[in-house]
C-alpha cells in the first residue's frame, strides 16, 4: 500500500495536465489514522463524482463492541456514522473550486428511517465509509492544489471529527443504540402478545408538509383508547403504554381530515426503524406489512387471481392472468396474491387508494347486477378467511362505506386525531342493516409457483445500464420499471438497490425453475452474508444503495414488463 505522501507527490506531478490524467490515482494511501481508497475516478469534471472510501481499523475507530453484536445494532451504529461523516463532509464541499463538480464532497443523505446502506459497513469494529468527490479542474485542466486541500486538509478533519469514538457524541450514539434495541424489543414482542402493530402513547403521527417528513409541529399527540391500551417495559425506557392493534381485522373510520390516513401512514412506515425525534419511533408494525392499493396500468405477468376475478370476458384465464394493462381491481387483486407470495401477514388499505369494486359490492348492485354477471369477488367477501386460513391480518380505513363493520374484529373512530374505540356501537348499528354477501367460506385454492424465465436480451448486452428516479422508478438497460405506487419504498438509494437486485436475479438466478418464493429467498440469503456489496462483482462498490426489503424486492420484479411466467 503507498503512502499518504506517494499520493502527494503524484498529485503534484499532475497539474494542469488534461482531465484524464487524474485515473492515475486510482489505488489505496496509508494516511496514518485511516486508509484512503480511490476507487473511481470520473472521466470529466462535468460527469458523475469519482467515488472514494476511508477505512478506520477497529482499535483506532474505538467503538464499544456491544454497539455492533447484532444486526440491528450494528445498522443503527453504520446509520449514526453516516449521518455524521455527511455533515461534516456538507460543511467542507465546494471549498475547492473549480468548474463543473469541482469540490463536491457528499455522502449519503438519510431520512428518518434506519436503513442498511453502502455508504457504510462495521466489520469487526473497522469501520468504512463510502462517499463522492468531484475532482477540481480549471476547465477540463487538473487543478491539483484544490485537489490536495480536499484530500489532505478538508477530509481528514472530516473523519477524524466523525468516525472515531473518543472524537463523537458518545451520549448521542449511546441514545440511538438504546432506541434501537427498544424498538427490537417491541418488534420481537408482537407476535407473542397477538399484536400486528403497536402505537406509543405521545407518538407525533402527522408530518410537516407533502414534501416534508419530519413531525408536524403543535401536532396532538397519539393517545389509545382506553380499551386497547398495552404496556410494555423496554430494555431502557422501561414502562410505555400505547395502542396494540390485535391481529385480525381492525377498520379506522371518522370523517374526513380527522387523522385516518395519517395513522395509516404511520403503519406503513412503522416497518422500519426511525430516528429519535422522529415522532413515530415507537410506531412498530409487523416488518412484513403491505401496502395494498390498486394500480391502474400495471403490468402482470401469470398471477393467480383467481380469488378475487373469476373467468374475464372472452374466457380469459385468470388462473394464470398476464396483462401489460391491468384495470383497477385486476391490479389490486394481483398485488394481493402477490403480497401473500412474499410472505406478507398484514395488509394495510385505504379506500381511497383502493378499486371501489373490488372492496365491496353493495345490496342494490348485486340486486342489479347479479352475482353470475360479476367476475370480481369483492375483499370484504376473503377478508375473514385470509386471517382465518393463513393468519393475514388487516388494517382498513374506509370514510365513505360502513360495509366492513360486519367483518371488523376492532373499528375505531378518529376525531380530530385521536382514536376512539367504538366497536359495540357500530356492531349495534350494523345489525340493523341486511348482512349482504359477506361469505365465510374457506379461502380457494390458487398457485403460488409461478417459475419466471430471465430476459434473455440481458446477457448480450455487455454494458447493462442501471439508472433510479427517485422511488418513482428505475430503468434496467432499455426496460423501464415503474414503482410510484410502493407506498412503502422511502429512499431512492432503495430504488438503485432493487434495480441491482433485478439485474443479479435476471443474469444469476433465475432459470425458469425457481419460483418467486425461491428468488426472494435467494435474493435476501445474499444480502444476509454479504450485504449490498455482494451485488458488485469487481468490488467497485457503490456508495449510494439502500437495502429495500423483501416486500419491494418481488414487487419490483413483478413490475418488470419483460418478466416471463
Amino acid at each position: 500500500m503507498k503512502s499518504s505522501e506517494d499520493l502527494r507527490i503524484k498529485l503534484r506531478s499532475m497539474d494542469h495536465r488534461s482531465y484524464p490524467a487524474y485515473k492515475d490515482l486510482k489505488g489505496q494511501y496509508d494516511f496514518g489514522s485511516f486508509v484512503l481508497s480511490i476507487d473511481h475516478v470520473q472521466g470529466d469534471p462535468f460527469a458523475a463524482p469519482s467515488r472514494l472510501s476511508v477505512l478506520v481499523a477497529g482499535k483506532k475507530a474505538g467503538f464499544p463492541a456491544e454497539y455492533y453484536d447484532t444486526f440491528p445494532k450494528r445498522i443503527t451504529l453504520q446509520d449514526h456514522l453516516t449521518r455524521l461523516f455527511a455533515a461534516q463532509l456538507a460543511s467542507g464541499s465546494k471549498q475547492a473550486k473549480g468548474s463543473g463538480k469541482s469540490g463536491l464532497l457528499a455522502a449519503s443523505r438519510c431520512g428518518q428511517e434506519v436503513l442498511e446502506r453502502t455508504a457504510c459497513r462495521v466489520k469487526d469494529g473497522a469501520v468504512t465509509l463510502r462517499f463522492e468527490a468531484g475532482f477540481p479542474a480549471r476547465g477540463r485542466t487538473i487543478d491539483a492544489r484544490e485537489l490536495e486541500k480536499m484530500l489532505f486538509d478538508i477530509l481528514p478533519a472530516c473523519v477524524h471529527a466523525s468516525l472515531y469514538y473518543q472524537k463523537i457524541n458518545k451520549n448521542r450514539l449511546k441514545a440511538a443504540i438504546e432506541l434501537c434495541e427498544d424498538q427490537q424489543y417491541i418488534r420481537s414482542q408482537l407476535p407473542a402478545l397477538g399484536l400486528c402493530a403497536f402505537l406509543a402513547n405521545g407518538s407525533v403521527l402527522p408530518r410537516q408538509s407533502g414534501v416534508s417528513d419530519r413531525p408536524m409541529e403543535g401536532a396532538v399527540p397519539f393517545r389509545s383508547p382506553a380499551s386497547m391500551e398495552v404496556t410494555l417495559t423496554l430494555p431502557h425506557r422501561g414502562p410505555v403504554t400505547g395502542m396494540g392493534i390485535r391481529k385480525g381485522i381492525t377498520l379506522f373510520v371518522g370523517g374526513g381530515y380527522h387523522g385516518k390516513s395519517t395513522v395509516l401512514q404511520a403503519l406503513q412506515y412503522g416497518v422500519y426503524n426511525h430516528i429519535g425525534g422522529d415522532g413515530r419511533e415507537l410506531v412498530i408494525t409487523d416488518e412484513s406489512a403491505w401496502k395494498l392499493r390498486s394500480e391502474d396500468g400495471r403490468s402482470v405477468s401469470g398471477v393467480d387471481i383467481s380469488p378475487f376475478i373469476r373467468q374475464l370476458p372472452g374466457r380469459r384465464d385468470t388462473r394464470h392472468f398476464s396483462t401489460e394493462d391491468a384495470s383497477g381491481s385486476t391490479s389490486q387483486a394481483a398485488n394481493l396474491m402477490e403480497s401473500m407470495e412474499s410472505g406478507s401477514t398484514l395488509l394495510l388499505i385505504d379506500e381511497d387508494t383502493s378499486a371501489t369494486n373490488f372492496m365491496i359490492r353493495d345490496k342494490l348492485m348485486q340486486e342489479v347486477v347479479t352475482p353470475a354477471e360479476e367476475p370480481i369477488i369483492p375483499f370484504i367477501e376473503r377478508v375473514r378467511s385470509l386471517y382465518e386460513d393463513f393468519g393475514i391480518s388487516s388494517v382498513i380505513v374506509a370514510g365513505s362505506s360502513g360495509s366492513y363493520f360486519h367483518v371488523a374484529d376492532t373499528v375505531v373512530q378518529m376525531k380530530e386525531y385521536e382514536p376512539y374505540d367504538i366497536t359495540d356501537r357500530a356492531k349495534e348499528a350494523a345489525a340493523a342493516f341486511p348482512v349482504f354477501s359477506t361469505s365465510q367460506e374457506k379461502f380457494p385454492a390458487y398457485s403460488a409457483n409461478r417459475c419466471p424465465r430471465p430476459n434473455a436480451a440481458l446477457k448480450k448486452d455487455d454494458r447493462l445500464k442501471l439508472k433510479a428516479l427517485g422511488t418513482s422508478e428505475l430503468s434496467l438497460g432499455y426496460d423501464t420499471v415503474e414503482l410510484r405506487y410502493l407506498e412503502q419504498l422511502r429512499d431512492p438509494e432503495q430504488t438503485m438497490a432493487l434495480s441491482y437486485l433485478l439485474k443479479y436475479l435476471q443474469l444469476q438466478v433465475m432459470d425458469g425453475k425457481r419460483t418467486m418464493t425461491a428468488l426472494a429467498d435467494q435474493a435476501e440469503r445474499l444480502l444476509n452474508s454479504q450485504g449490498l456489496e455482494g451485488l458488485f462483482e469487481r468490488g467497485d462498490v457503490r456508495s449510494s444503495l439502500a437495502r429495500p426489503r423483501r416486500q419491494e424486492i418481488l414487487a419490483c420484479l413483478n413490475r418488470y414488463r419483460k418478466l416471463g411466467c
